[in-house]
């Protein structure tokens, strides 16, 4: 059951030089929306405007820079023109660097947080009143490492609390008519999980290790680590519409879900293991991820 009169409502999404963003902008294009697609370069902005009709308009949005995201503020209340805002989509986001904590600087975290969690907050807190006024719908893009935690890395954290502030501001805004709902995909193949940039952040991080934090790691550590990101991109789902539908569910549904399991990996695997006991979970894990060289050798001692 969908809400009616949903042609011509306007809809604000993040992230949509590719994946997810891009193919939903394109979608719900098609439905009669106006789509305001915000991108991160001039160049996804130009190959988007190229296969979308006349009324989709995009802007440049950086979300770790505060004047980018007042300017994609200022024309997104151009486009509505006192009509108010239906639809946010905080879909933008990256995943690296992802490794060890004890390879990570306080930078690298700030370079994902800054963007997944902080930079969504900034936006969302700037169109909150356009969202009131139209009595919209926010979704927010999370993951299935929101529910369980695995990877070194301002990931995780980040989507934690994209979580976190998705329950908050569905609780606020409940009583203003507005919607929050939240999106978590398992592994799908986009930008994200490009196995070239997180193979060479990982490389990075070694290089820059200490030759103590090095050593007890072990190059066949590093080794099995990349390896383990090639093959976890070769599982990762091509389908990105599975995670698009329940977008477009959030957005159109009379009564839309709080959240969503995209991907077969996460809704049989990742948000079960998420409610398993914290004993059953690590040894899950533990058998799927890389051991230190120094954990071998502890084991070695005690056998």
């Amino acid at each position: 059951l969908n809400v009616k009169d949903l042609n011509g409502k306007h809809v604000f999404i993040t992230g949509c030089d590719s994946g997810f963003g891009n193919l939903l902008a394109k979608q719900l294009d098609q439905r009669g929306f106006h789509v305001i697609a915000a991108c991160l370069t001039e160049k996804g902005s130009r190959e988007l405007l190229a296969c979308t009709s006349l009324s989709l308009k995009t802007v440049i949005l950086n979300l770790t820079d505060s004047s980018s995201i007042a300017n994609a503020v200022e024309f997104v209340k151009q486009e509505t023109d006192g009509e108010g805002l239906f639809g946010l989509v905080n879909n933008a986001g990256r995943a690296t660097p992802m490794a060890p904590t004890d390879w990570m600087q306080i930078d690298d975290f700030h370079t994902i947080l800054d963007v997944n969690l902080m930079g969504l907050i900034e936006i969302t807190l700037k169109l909150l009143p356009l969202l009131k006024k139209a009595k919209g719908r926010v979704v927010n893009v999370a993951s299935v490492m929101g529910r369980l935690a695995f990877l070194g890395g301002g990931y995780c954290l980040s989507k934690w609390g994209v979580e976190a502030f998705s329950d908050i501001l569905r609780r606020d805004m409940q009583h203003f008519g507005v919607k929050v709902s939240i999106i978590e995909p398992g592994c799908f193949k986009t930008g994200v999980t490009s196995s070239e940039v997180i193979e060479r952040d990982l490389l990075r991080l070694w290089n820059q290790l200490t030759p103590e934090v090095r050593e007890s790691y072990g190059d066949k550590y590093f080794v099995e680590c990349k390896a383990q990101r090639f093959s976890m991109k070769r599982l990762c789902d091509s389908d990105i519409s599975k995670v698009t539908k329940c977008m477009e569910h959030a957005l159109m549904a009379k009564y839309p879900r709080t959240r969503y399991g995209s991907g077969w990996d996460a809704k049989f695997f990742w948000l079960p293991l998420s409610y398993a006991p914290t004993l059953l979970s690590d040894m899950m894990l533990r058998m799927l991820l890389p051991t230190p060289a120094a954990n071998h050798f502890v084991y070695a001692v005690i056998d």
